[in-house]
């Protein structure tokens, strides 16, 4: 299938950028979800590229997911001309947001008050026992809805 090179270079970059790509099953849509391509086209292009081992597809209720190998990062990444330090989205880790150690107990400013709570209830709960009483002895009698079988 002919794809202009406009729309090659934005499937492209889209995938390099992200590292992934879904596609839906549906080769008559106007445009992909995320590309504005038509669908038909990207996935074409995503066929095209996992011809040459660039990327891997896996086919799953009606959606392609497509993600790029270390060889297809390095082929785009030629193709489009970017410098080593560019990577895809999925080789960067996520950024922790700091926050304040808690303190010794690990629940902070609220802790006095779990143990409030939970020494209350031990309290309360101490007196009464709950459970069956002393008389109650449980029976087997046999399966339940069997008949004799003489």
């Amino acid at each position: 299938m002919i794809i202009s090179k406009q729309n090659r270079k934005q499937i492209y970059e889209y995938i390099f950028s992200e590292g992934v790509m879904v596609a839906k099953k549906d080769f008559n849509a106007h445009s992909h979800e995320n590309v504005p391509v038509p669908n038909l086209q990207v996935i074409k292009a995503m066929q095209s590229l996992q011809s040459r081992g660039l990327i891997k597809t896996q086919f799953n209720w009606q959606y392609y997911y497509y993600t790029l190998t270390d060889e297809g990062i390095e082929y785009l990444r030629e193709y489009l001309n970017l410098p080593a330090e560019i990577v895809p989205a999925t080789f960067k880790k996520p950024v922790k947001a700091q926050t304040q150690a808690p303190k010794f107990g690990g629940r902070g400013e609220r802790d006095g008050e779990f143990r409030r709570d939970r020494d209350e209830y031990r309290r309360r709960n101490d007196n009464s026992k709950e459970g069956a009483t002393g008389e109650f002895k449980p029976e087997f009698r046999g399966g339940y809805g069997r008949g004799n079988r003489d």
